[in-house]
């Protein structure tokens, strides 16, 4: 069978700038958003605004030509998530795409108990960055030398927690929502509240629901951009 054309060979160059608001499929990380959009449409330049782990669903903010220019300012926006915590359960990623590396008897939590240490995280808090993580450290990036089995010593780091708040318990399963800072991470506040109540926790499932002034409601599924024309997506972009 033939390669495959790819179809920016007979689409001419996207002229146009702009943001465009996309719903993350599960397990395409953020690069492969960004790869799709400048291969599928001919645009030649394409950033995001935050990235979502592999695992996560939810909103994508990406920039667009000139827009690109907005990228930073854009990616230290609050975000919003959705999502699920399992206690009991501890893995080298935080989620569960990684290794399982220690399972605890999580029995005895109570709603109350979980309520009660949801309230403790909000505010301002300091993080240590997963090893799986984007985080450099001396030049090199955190999940680098996580595959080569290498542990490297994290600078804590501040970030804001704005809201925290538990919409569902069916321990040892807990959905919640939350509001955060730039540069939070929700797997590891997931082990961090896992880890307060003595029985670890991943995070079991997340999605991006807002960046900013961007909502996920607004954000176009990437199966339906697979049939757009260059037109759709002018139209779909929002200005900046």
């Amino acid at each position: 069978m033939g390669r495959k054309r790819n179809e920016k060979h007979h689409l001419p160059p996207f002229p146009h700038s702009g943001i465009l608001l996309v719903d993350k499929p599960k397990t395409w990380t953020s690069h492969d958003v960004v790869n799709f959009v400048r291969r599928r449409f001919n645009v030649k330049k394409v950033g995001h605004c935050g990235t979502l782990d592999p695992a996560a669903t939810g909103l994508l903010v990406l920039v667009l030509g000139k827009a690109t220019k907005s990228s930073q300012t854009l990616s230290r926006s609050d975000k919003a998530y959705a999502g699920t915590m399992l206690f009991g359960i501890e893995t080298d990623s935080q989620d569960m795409d990684g290794n399982v590396v220690a399972e605890k008897d999580a029995s005895f939590l109570t709603s109350e108990m979980v309520e009660g240490l949801f309230a403790k995280f909000v505010g301002e808090i300091e993080q240590v960055p997963p090893m799986v993580s984007a985080v450099k450290k001396d030049g090199k990036k955190l999940y680098e030398l996580a595959r080569k089995g290498e542990t490297v010593e994290r600078e804590p780091r501040k970030i804001t927690v704005h809201k925290l708040v538990a919409t569902k318990l069916h321990l040892p399963k807990v959905d919640f929502e939350v509001e955060c800072s730039k540069g939070a991470y929700i797997r590891t506040l997931a082990y961090d509240i896992g880890n307060a109540l003595g029985c670890g926790g991943v995070l079991f499932d997340l999605a991006r629901t807002a960046s900013g002034e961007f909502k996920l409601q607004d954000a176009h599924d990437v199966e339906t951009m697979k049939s757009w024309t260059q037109d759709d997506l002018l139209r779909a972009l929002v200005a900046f």
